[in-house]
């Protein structure tokens, strides 16, 4: 019997529990992360594999469900409208579990808090202001790196005349340019990879370059040559 509520219904739910994140599992009811703890939602009911497909092909662009199918793993994100005309911004992973499909989305805040804001360190605000050198925000998964980078970049935007290129997988954080020029660009969708963005980056006239991860050894050589 297939699950009866959409995906839609489902991020409306994230959103009006203030939840953080939503997992969807073979033979389990949806979860939602909530003050750290997984609760499950929407009674006894649970979901098929044809369910979780039908709900991750609800979000995905035809580019990016292609992507999947090769890859059979997938990070994304994407804006939800929300009724009444706000939105509201979610980032995505799809991945295969002992043979059936799973996914986990994390609500991303659609405004950039400051670095005064989240009450950060000021030396993070004199580090917007270097001219060179190499800045690495690490932590485990959820300690805030995300926010954190996301607040040095609306910092550099809001106070530098500068041309910024993000490389990001997949974006999380929408900006609009102020004083800064920032330009982003996504893994998958505007370029092939992170050393394949890197290798031309700096013939994009960067001041600044923000990259979202960096898990190879081509990958960590090109951001080194670049600082």
């Amino acid at each position: 019997m297939a699950y009866e509520q959409s995906i839609h219904t489902l991020l409306n739910e994230v959103i009006r529990r203030n939840a953080s994140d939503l997992h969807l599992s073979v033979n389990l009811p949806p979860a939602l992360r909530i003050d750290g703890d997984l609760h499950y939602i929407g009674g006894p009911a649970t979901l098929t594999n044809e369910d979780i497909r039908r709900m991750v092909t609800e979000v995905l662009t035809r580019q990016k469900l292609a992507q999947f199918e090769e890859e059979w793993e997938l990070d994304f994100s994407f804006t939800f409208k929300i009724p009444g005309g706000e939105s509201a911004r979610f980032r995505g992973n799809c991945f295969f579990e002992r043979g059936s499909l799973a996914a986990a989305f994390r609500m991303i805040p659609t405004q950039v808090r400051s670095t005064q804001q989240l009450m950060l360190p000021k030396c993070l605000d004199e580090m917007a202001t270097k001219q060179r050198g190499i800045f690495l925000v690490t932590g485990p998964t959820g300690s805030g790196k995300s926010t954190t980078l996301a607040a040095i970049m609306q910092q550099i935007n809001t106070t530098r005349r500068c041309h910024v290129i993000t490389i990001e997988d997949p974006i999380e954080y929408l900006f609009k340019s102020e004083k800064a020029i920032i330009q982003q660009r996504e893994v998958g969708l505007d370029t092939r990879s992170f050393a394949n963005a890197l290798k031309r980056v700096l013939r994009q006239d960067p001041d600044v370059i923000m990259i979202g991860e960096m898990r190879d050894l081509e990958t960590i050589s090109s951001a080194i040559t670049a600082a």
